[in-house]
């Protein structure tokens, strides 16, 4: 697949070295040749130095035959430019853009564009690396409103079915791995020594998850 990045920074470099190593075709575009620097050394795709909101600029990077585009530079207003222009233009399927600002967050959603915030992620993750408790933080979804736990079953609820321990709306749960193996739940699923649980919580879900991990369970 064709792939244009708009932005060579640390975020852009690494997005651009991913896709290249998987073996897709790759153009990063910047305005600074200094910037190009960030790309690793086995890098095999394109880099294009100009304006990234020239449109010269743009067709030169092949983005007419280009499966996706994602705008990861510093500036949200440059960012949100050139996925309108890629949507509107081009025609360009598939557009991500990285919202530097959490001012600009929802600016980027009412355009319709997939949006990944590093800085509301981030924060969402050592939140919960730091607050979490038990249940370990594998999987952040969105911008952290859902996130995916890994517990391991504590020995009072061995026996006891799952939905015991997680019945609450805001929380699921998704797998559970059992000697190596993954298996997903079903209605009376009931849990072994050992067995580590995937569950998908809200913030108030994984509350509520977290109290019931440290209370016994009714006998």
């Amino acid at each position: 697949m064709r792939f244009i990045i708009v932005g060579c920074g640390r975020a852009g470099a690494e997005l651009a070295w991913r896709l290249s190593r998987s073996g897709h075709d790759v153009t990063v575009i910047d305005g600074q040749a200094a910037s190009f620097q960030n790309l690793k050394p086995d890098y095999r795709g394109q880099v294009l130095q100009g304006d990234v909101l020239s449109r010269e600029v743009l067709e030169r990077s092949g983005i007419e035959r280009a499966d996706g585009l994602a705008a990861v530079t510093n500036s949200d207003t440059i960012n949100a430019v050139a996925a309108h222009v890629a949507r509107t233009a081009y025609g360009v399927r598939t557009i991500v853009v990285r919202s530097y600002a959490t001012g600009w967050l929802r600016v980027h959603e009412a355009f319709g564009f997939q949006v990944v915030s590093s800085t509301t992620w981030g924060a969402t993750r050592i939140e919960a690396l730091l607050a979490g408790g038990a249940a370990r933080p594998v999987h952040s979804a969105g911008h952290g409103e859902v996130q995916i736990y890994e517990l391991t079953v504590p020995e009072a609820w061995i026996g006891r079915e799952l939905a015991e321990l997680v019945p609450d709306r805001a929380a699921r749960a998704v797998a559970v791995t059992r000697a190596g193996r993954a298996l997903l739940t079903e209605p009376g699923f009931r849990l072994e020594r050992g067995d580590v649980l995937l569950v998908s919580a809200t913030a108030p879900g994984l509350e509520a998850l977290q109290r019931r991990l440290a209370e016994p369970p009714c006998s």
